[in-house]
């Protein structure tokens, strides 16, 4: 196939005669740049035009018999240049038809448009020359950069951005003006934080695939789960002291690994989960004892903690239209009583035992113990259900 356009017209030196007799169509490839050039007067057996409206024709030809398939063309501009091709076909005079010069094509008008390119080393790095605008795959590892070129976040195109084996150090909100992607791996780099602002930005519904594996990070914003698109997260041989709050709301995600980090224990939302594969090997989970509770519990409660559990409990809209942003930010991060309700900075906090094959297929053990046990928090909100919890934990370890 051609990415050029057939032109219509004369060959260079050619006399200008009265009729179509010197007009010729000539069609170049990437394999034929010169060109095929075929006569067009009184050689044409028929025009296909069914779907002209979507930009797609061929024509005929008599001698030699081949088909001119035409496709991908803006509709009006196929129709102009099918009434052209017709004309000349009829032996109208040439003075009327729109001709065009009869040249080889340019490589970049033949030629398909890059969408991958792979760079493995620094000197391979393209320093003066932009990155073709069809590329929809980027690697770019072991080259040292130590930030994101610009150029890349021009590449509108892109659905897989590998920059792994780096240095960078902070990661541009304009990442997130990358509509199309969905593959980002940003594994062994000198990363130290994850920007709010990506999670809010169109990487919300494009992005499936993340690889912040062995940076630096301590902890991942309260925005992260609106990145609710993933299905594959990566977060392996960082400095986690705390997976996000609101994990269970990744309910599209089926592959986690974050073994390697310094996590104490799982958020309570982590029950939510439903896995494939689990991997949380070689963090220093502390161990579970519900009978050490760690009581916030505020009695009686305040104005604003019988208010704040009202909203969620009852699903009230708000929104900072409504209440100043950072009762919003609270309000997002309420937790969840064994019996359902929600408390906001009022509560009983304890650990508890799970078995990790409640939210994973495929579990790999998460010590040298061939343990797949992890320790989960519990939340109450109330000496009531806390006590109603101890009461069931004495029955079944008595």
């Amino acid at each position: 196939g051609t990415r050029a356009p057939p032109s219509l017209g004369r060959p260079p030196g050619r006399a200008r005669g009265g009729g179509g007799g010197g007009v010729y169509l000539m069609v170049c490839t990437a394999r034929d740049r010169v060109g095929a050039r075929y006569k067009v007067q009184e050689n044409i057996e028929r025009f296909f035009t069914r779907f002209v409206e979507e930009g797609k024709a061929t024509v005929r030809l008599r001698e030699p018999a081949v088909d001119v398939c035409l496709s991908k063309a803006n509709a009006s501009n196929l129709k102009n240049f099918l009434s052209a091709v017709r004309l000349a076909h009829q032996g109208t005079d040439t003075g009327a038809l729109p001709l065009s010069a009869l040249v080889p094509a340019k490589t970049s008008e033949v030629e398909k448009p890059k969408t991958k390119m792979i760079i493995t080393s620094r000197r391979d790095y393209p320093l003066t020359k932009n990155f073709p605008y069809s590329l929809e795959h980027l690697q770019a590892s072991y080259c040292k950069l130590a930030r994101i070129d610009t150029r890349v976040l021009c590449l509108k195109k892109l659905r897989k951005l590998d920059l792994s084996h780096n240095h960078i150090k902070q990661l541009p909100a304009t990442i997130g003006d990358l509509i199309c992607l969905q593959e980002l791996n940003l594994h062994d780099n000198h990363l130290e934080s994850f920007s709010g602002a990506l999670c809010n930005s169109t990487l919300q519904k494009s992005l499936q695939f993340l690889d912040l594996s062995q940076n630096k990070i301590k902890a991942l914003p309260i925005q992260f789960c609106q990145l609710r698109e993933l299905i594959n997260l990566k977060l392996d041989d960082n400095e986690l002291i705390r997976l996000p709050f609101k994990i269970g709301q990744l309910d599209h995600l089926r592959f986690l690994s974050a073994a390697r980090n310094k996590l104490p224990f799982l958020p309570s939302d982590f029950r939510k989960l439903c896995l494939e594969n689990l991997d949380l090997f070689g963090n220093p989970f502390e161990q579970p004892n519900p009978l050490v509770p760690n009581i916030q519990l505020k009695i009686p409660l305040t104005l604003l903690e019988c208010a704040a559990r009202a909203t969620v409990n009852y699903r009230i809209p708000y929104g900072c239209h409504l209440l100043p942003s950072h009762l919003c930010e609270d309000l997002e991060v309420a937790k969840t009583c064994q019996c359902r309700s929600a408390c906001l900075s009022s509560f009983i906090q304890i650990t508890v035992t799970m078995n990790l094959h409640h939210v994973a297929h495929t579990v790999v053990l998460v010590d040298n113990m061939g343990g797949t046990e992890a320790p989960i928090i519990c939340y109450f909100c109330s000496l009531d259900c806390y006590s109603q919890f101890l009461d069931r934990y004495l029955q079944s370890n008595g």
